[in-house]
């Protein structure tokens, strides 16, 4: 993979941010005279994609031609409502553990010093059963998170950033014998020394246009390299508090159910049941599309993860060994990673094709099997078989 070209690296090249951004777009180019899309045959005959975004809108992979998914193609999800917020009379709080409680417009927002980053990430509920369809890659611009907390000081005992959106809805919270039917508001945390990262930024604009309501208008958090739940759309208030959060999202529906050790039955004394917080994007990849120019074939697809750099991404056809995928120099830290594989000798009738990814630090794309431990289904990053018929 080809290395991730730094700001000064990047002057002294004499290449602009818009330039990287304009050839980030164009990374996977349309199809060609002559090109066409082989199909899936593994698509059910009552398949739907898209939607208008309330309550959700899937990504058709199908449709995959670059780096940046248009905004009326991203995906969107969310557990409450869609709030529509006056941008005029907006005013983000930032409140507990802060040495100045502060109220800010979205002109005091655009007032700090503003960035844009290329972020692909998706709901930690997308998985094959979703043909991925609940996964994007897009430019958003806005300020740095850690500018935002330190215009309010943050106090000494502070340990916990809880993020807080306008949406809300009627919550069952079930304590131990006792059920209680209450109105939330969404609400999701990171640690501080997170937070205070450069990466995690505070969002007004996707593609170089304003967040609609479905993205979570007129500001959102973004936490590169999490999940989507931890992305708080209808950003309405940053708290600091010294606990942990336990709210509905973060302690009770967001985690993971894995077993090791022993045989993995469910009672069975010898296997330990580990419970994780959904968080950071598990390593996965997937096959988007497959392309023919004459006798020629060309398998395309993505690769998710928290930002940790690539080693490999290998694709295997049938029962064949794993070859090397190349991947897109378009490529930053926190997109989603585009990669291609020339398949050459394609015969004609049914095939599967598969591929996995390795990271830097030796951690590789597991299988379904190798997954079967894990009781809950987020944070699904099997490896998914693609079948396909060749004419």
């Amino acid at each position: 993979m080809p290395d991730q070209i730094s700001r000064r690296e990047t002057l002294r090249r004499g290449l602009t941010v818009a330039g990287i951004l304009a050839i980030a777009e164009r990374a996977v180019p349309a199809l060609a005279q002559g090109e066409t899309d082989v199909p899936f045959t593994d698509y059910p005959a009552n398949f739907t994609v898209g939607g208008n975004g309330f309550p959700r809108r899937t990504f058709d992979h199908r449709t995959l031609d670059g780096l940046i998914v248009p905004k009326d193609k991203f995906f969107v999800t969310q557990h409450y409502n869609q709030p529509e917020i006056d941008p005029n009379a907006y005013r983000l709080k930032l409140t507990g553990m802060v040495k100045k409680p502060l109220e800010l417009s979205l002109a005091d927002l655009r007032r700090m010093r503003s960035t844009e980053m290329i972020v692909g990430y998706e709901c930690s509920g997308n998985r094959p059963a979703a043909f991925q369809g609940l996964s994007s890659c897009g430019r958003f611009a806005g300020v740095p998170l850690r500018e935002v907390l330190n215009q309010a000081g943050v106090g000494p005992k502070a340990r916990e950033v809880v993020f807080l959106g306008t949406d809300r809805g009627e919550q069952e919270v079930v304590f131990r014998q006792q059920t209680f039917k209450l109105n939330q508001q969404f609400g999701r945390s990171v640690t501080l020394e997170n937070a205070m990262k450069p990466d995690p930024m505070i969002v007004w604009a996707l593609n170089g246009d304003p967040l609609t309501v479905p993205q979570g208008a007129p500001l959102r958090l973004l936490m590169p390299g999490y999940y989507g739940v931890c992305n708080v759309k209808w950003l309405s208030e940053i708290h600091l508090q010294e606990d942990r959060y336990l709210g509905n999202f973060q302690g009770r529906w967001y985690r993971s159910v894995v077993g090791v050790g022993g045989t993995g039955e469910d009672l069975d004394l010898n296997t330990q049941w580990i419970e994780t917080e959904v968080t950071r994007i598990h390593l996965k990849s997937s096959i988007s599309r497959v392309r023919k120019t004459g006798n020629n074939h060309q398998i395309l697809g993505f690769v998710l993860n928290d930002g940790t750099p690539i080693r490999s991404v290998e694709v295997k056809i049938d029962d064949g060994p794993w070859q090397k995928a190349a991947l897109d120099r378009a490529n930053t830290k926190y997109s989603w990673k585009l990669f291609s594989y020339a398949w050459e000798g394609a015969k004609p009738g049914e095939h599967t094709v598969v591929s996995r990814v390795t990271d830097e630090d030796g951690n590789v794309q597991p299988t379904a099997e190798e997954l079967k431990r894990k009781k809950t289904f987020l944070e699904d990053n099997s490896q998914f078989p693609r079948r396909i018929r060749i004419a």
